[in-house]
C-alpha cells in the first residue's frame, strides 16, 4: 500500500495524538511551571511528530532515517520531562506512568519505522 499524505502515516497520527496530550496537560499549569518546565515538555513532544513529517518529505531515504532518529531523541527528552514533571507534583503518577508507557509503545514503533525506510530503495512513501 502506498501512502499518499504523512496523515497516512501511523506512526506520525500515534505522535502527533501524544503532543496533543502533553498540550491539554502543560496548558492547565501554573505559569512558572508552564513557562518552565512545560515549554520545555510541550515544545520536546511536538518535535517527535515534526521531524517524523520532515523526514517523511525529504527524497533520500537517509535523510528520512536522520530526521527519524531526531524523533527518537525528542521521544527520549520527553520521557525525561514526564518524569520530572511527576516528580513536581505537576503531573499525577498513574497519568505519567501512562504517558511514559504510550511514548515507549511508540519508541518500538519508530525503531521499527526507522528500520523500514529505504528497503528495496524507493522512496519511502
Amino acid at each position: 500500500m502506498s501512502l499518499k499524505t504523512i496523515n497516512d502515516l501511523e506512526i506520525y497520527r500515534e505522535a502527533m495524538d501524544i503532543g496533543e496530550e502533553v498540550w491539554s496537560i502543560v496548558i492547565k499549569w501554573e505559569s512558572f511551571a508552564k513557562n518552565t518546565l512545560g515549554n520545555q515538555l510541550v515544545r520536546s513532544a511536538d518535535s517527535i511528530s515534526a521531524n517524523i513529517a520532515e523526514g517523511y518529505g525529504r527524497f533520500h531515504f537517509k535523510e528520512n532515517q536522520k530526521f527519524c532518529y531526531y524523533s527518537r531523541g525528542s521521544l527520549e527528552e520527553t520521557q525525561g520531562h514526564i518524569e520530572k514533571a511527576v516528580r513536581r507534583n505537576l503531573i499525577p503518577k498513574e497519568q505519567g506512568k501512562e504517558l511514559y508507557t504510550q511514548l515507549e509503545t511508540l519508541k518500538k514503533r519508530l525503531n521499527k519505522y526507522i528500520g523500514s525506510i529505504g528497503k528495496n530503495h524507493t522512496k519511502d512513501k
